[in-house]
């Protein structure tokens, strides 16, 4: 399995966000705020849902899934007038991501995190960055379901 490498611009989102842990995973439920309330947000430049992590520094390296981190339920926009009321919004600095394709449900994506962060970056000329991860779940993309498709961009730095 191996990504492509992908030189990110910058990019400025709006959605919903919550601190959690992987213990007390509230994934589900900050889905379904946000997902009845898109058509509140203006501005929208692409017609996909991002969920982003912003995991504290050596979240990975001194992984604990009790340990908290902000997960967000999310939109791409070109600005932020009008922001919905109880909506945040974010500016994902640029720099180079993998990029890699997962299929699956949610069930087997232990196992491809496990590769990204235990095999592949390892053995990469590669080291993790200290920004946001993100998924990209446009039309392939179909909640728990085993042939749902969405891009996984991990944040990277030259070693």
């Amino acid at each position: 399995m191996k990504p492509k490498i992908v030189q990110f611009e910058e990019k400025l989102i709006v959605g919903i966000s919550t601190e959690m842990s992987l213990v007390q995973n509230k994934t589900s439920e900050l889905w379904k705020s946000f997902r009845g309330r898109t058509k509140e947000i203006l501005n929208r430049s692409s017609e996909y849902f991002i969920s982003l992590q912003q995991y504290p520094s050596s979240y990975v390296e001194n992984f604990d899934p009790h340990k908290k981190f902000v997960k967000w339920a999310c939109v791409e926009v070109d600005a932020v007038e009008n922001m919905p009321l109880g909506m945040g919004r974010l500016v994902v600095e640029g720099g180079l991501y993998a990029v890699f394709n997962y299929k699956g449900n949610a069930e087997n994506a232990p196992a491809f995190f496990q590769y990204i962060y235990g095999e592949w970056i390892p053995n990469s000329e590669y080291i993790l960055d200290d920004r946001p991860q993100f998924e990209v779940l446009d039309a392939k993309y179909k909640n728990n379901d085993p042939t749902s498709e969405e891009e996984v961009w991990v944040p990277i730095k030259t070693k």
